[in-house]
């Protein structure tokens, strides 16, 4: 869990709080990855691009994964007109607006929003993204209760460091809200949130994560855990849902996806070393088995678009009026 949230630290991420009167319909625009959303005061609905709306009461927190957008109402079906929110949005006068660093909006309505938007980089969060659905919700009343009453001090605030301590609030936030989501009564976690726990298959999961460039063995991971080979495989493979060198390769191929991305200037046998390869041939084909596609290949892709570029991109073009 600790390694799956490394990618996905604010960091000057989006961040705002609106004060909010109704009629009001507020459209973020940016499609990050991640969007967390609760408000302190007040209350309103979350309607996704695709979905059905979810209820957004004082202290309950949604979150809504990219690339879809999602707005933000007094009410479904609302008369207010959409305001787009983003990067580039409104002026605070239209509704309320967000920006690169922190903002506020001093309305006097009775509803209080907070937004953060989060960046995810590489591919080793990537498994956190895929067990999430579009949008997410969890009830206020947990833990994640004693963060939001710092940040709306923090947000009141306007003090040297604001931006820092957003970011590590956003954090303790988010994984808060996707703790309780993953441990609510009925759900279905993904694998690795159970294995992480079993004393079997939680040490193994570790040590693959801490040592991934060591040359691993079912015997040797054994070893290190405490238990026989065929017991750490049965189990492993139980909880994980494949074996542990199967799951030490996915881990691999994305460790080198990040530094193929991170990393330009280091050659293929440089990032074969890094995890794990003596055999930069190997390592690509290898590579290629997993991703699909050879590493010098994976390099030359061009970046993903976000939801504002695109829309930036159908602007300029005339498609979308602005």
């Amino acid at each position: 869990m600790d390694d799956l949230f490394r990618g996905v630290r604010a960091h000057g991420s989006l961040f705002g709080s609106s004060a909010l009167a109704p009629p009001f319909s507020l459209h973020f625009v940016d499609g990050p990855p991640l969007t967390l959303c609760t408000v302190l005061t007040g209350g309103g609905w979350i309607v996704p691009e695709r979905g059905e709306p979810e209820p957004l009461r004082p202290y309950d927190t949604v979150v809504v994964r990219g690339p879809g957008t999602f707005t933000f109402v007094d009410e479904v079906g609302t008369a207010a007109e959409p305001v787009a929110c983003g990067e580039f949005c409104a002026v605070p006068e239209q509704g309320g607006t967000r920006h690169r660093r922190g903002w506020r909006d001093d309305g006097d309505g009775p509803t209080t929003l907070i937004v953060g938007a989060y960046p995810v980089r590489g591919e080793i969060s990537r498994p956190l993204l895929d067990a999430l659905p579009a949008v997410l919700r969890v009830d206020g009343g947990g833990t994640g209760d004693a963060v939001l009453d710092h940040l709306a001090t923090e947000v009141a605030a306007d003090t040297p460091g604001q931006q820092v301590v957003l970011d590590r609030l956003l954090d303790w936030m988010l994984v808060c809200t996707l703790r309780a989501w993953f441990d609510r009564p009925g759900g279905e976690p993904p694998a690795w949130w159970t294995a992480q726990r079993d004393p079997v298959a939680g040490p193994a999961l570790r040590l693959l994560h801490d040592e991934p460039a060591a040359p691993w063995t079912v015997a040797a991971l054994a070893v290190r855990v405490g238990v026989s080979r065929s017991t750490l495989a049965k189990r492993f493979a139980e909880l994980v849902g494949e074996p542990p060198l199967t799951y030490l390769t996915r881990r691999r191929m994305a460790l080198a996806a990040d530094l193929l991305t991170e990393r330009p200037g280091a050659t293929v046998a440089q990032v074969a070393r890094a995890v794990g390869y003596a055999d930069p041939f190997g390592f690509s084909a290898a590579f290629k088995r997993v991703r699909g596609v050879t590493p010098s290949e994976f390099r030359r892709r061009p970046p993903e678009k976000t939801a504002a570029e695109v829309l930036s991109g159908r602007q300029q073009e005339g498609i979308v009026e602005g």
